[in-house]
């Protein structure tokens, strides 16, 4: 699919959308119809798919007694507004990710992605098993909804460079789209940091209001077309190791309906945390080839380490006056995460990156 298929299917049908909008959830022969509004364009690969597949899990899983309608980014609402639309009842649900509502709660950016944060496996453990998950309820709880993992990405990419990255002179000014709080590490570092929406990225490239953009990762990045503007690709991301995306419903309704509902929607939205990561995995090696051998992009596989330092200690900082905050549950919120981070990162290091590196090392399967 390219850049200009999805994105085109993302704003057709405007006034059938804009219809919806005076529609109350529909309730007939005891079955619920309700609409979830996304940050993603429609099919878009990964993110605009497994919403689409988290709604058609729901549908089935419970015959038709509660169906949900997938709204992409701009046909009901814009695309970061999802979640205004929930608390304000213009939809049931959204799907999108925490960080991009941390103007409401700085907190909310412990779900998504932390810059030398938690990985992917880090990050569940976290929410499943360590609390997190409560405590994101209580963020939540300020804001009537309810908020599941929904999808996860892996490690991202560092981003698009119109030139390769030297030291932290190169960083000076630029404007990069990047968001949550390693968007605010690039900012300590120099940067002119700006948040958009995924489909609006690539124009803000080519008409120059951007230098530099992340995104996700080669599977995306490919389909979005940023080496048509940027050749220089940075494939490992300090500020995004595990980034989760997000179920949010409006919590009275939630707790309105039958507890098999409630339970489908959770088990829906934990079986697409659980299968995205496989289409990452498998699809992100193959669109990098294809950015390589067909489109000439030059591939760095980790910034300089003047950048790497001075993020790592900009991330640092950024920790430390969070765990300092005058919002006792973002306060809290931090302090579980650091700790959690702390103990979890023995059984990474330990375990996960050693074998890594005797992988790396002395296993060769180009000669198999």
């Amino acid at each position: 699919m390219d850049r200009r298929s999805f994105l085109r299917t993302s704003t057709v049908g405007g006034a059938a959308a804009a219809a919806a909008t005076l529609a109350a959830p529909a309730v007939a022969q005891g079955n619920i119809t309700w609409r979830m509004v996304t940050t993603w364009p429609r099919m878009f690969p990964g993110l605009g798919v497994g919403a689409q597949r988290f709604a058609d899990r729901v549908n089935a899983m419970s015959d038709g007694a509660l169906t949900i309608e997938v709204y992409s980014a701009g046909e009901l609402v814009p695309p970061l507004q999802s979640l205004d639309a929930v608390i304000d009842g213009t939809a049931e649900m959204s799907h999108g990710a925490a960080y991009y509502w941390q103007n409401k709660s700085r907190a909310l950016a412990f779900f998504t992605g932390v810059p030398f944060g938690m990985t992917s496996r880090e990050l569940s453990a976290w929410v499943r098993v360590m609390g997190g998950q409560q405590l994101w309820d209580e963020v939540y709880d300020q804001f009537g909804v309810q908020g599941f993992l929904s999808g996860d990405t892996g490690t991202q990419a560092g981003g698009w460079f119109r030139e390769p990255l030297t030291g932290l002179a190169d960083i000076q000014g630029l404007r990069f789209r990047t968001p949550g709080l390693g968007g605010q590490v690039w900012q300590k570092m120099g940067a002119s940091v700006t948040n958009m929406a995924g489909g609006e990225i690539f124009q803000a490239l080519q008409s120059g209001a951007l230098d530099a953009a992340e995104f996700v990762g080669p599977w995306n990045d490919l389909a979005l077309g940023f080496y048509q503007v940027a050749s220089h690709y940075y494939t490992s991301s300090f500020n995004e190791p595990g980034l989760a995306t997000e179920v949010t419903v409006d919590k009275a309704k939630y707790q309105a309906l039958p507890a098999n509902l409630q339970e489908i929607i959770k088990i829906a939205a934990q079986a697409e945390y659980d299968e995205m990561p496989s289409e990452f995995y498998a699809n992100d090696p193959r669109a990098l080839k294809t950015l390589v051998e067909e489109h000439g992009v030059m591939v760095h596989t980790a910034f300089p380490d003047e950048i790497l330092q001075a993020a790592a200690v900009g991330a640092q900082e950024i920790l430390a006056e969070i765990l300092e905050s005058d919002d006792e549950l973002t306060r809290r919120v931090a302090r579980s995460f650091v700790d959690s981070v702390k103990l979890l990162q023995t059984r990474t290091d330990n375990t996960d990156a050693g074998y890594i590196s005797a992988r790396q090392r002395f296993m060769d399967y180009s000669n198999l």
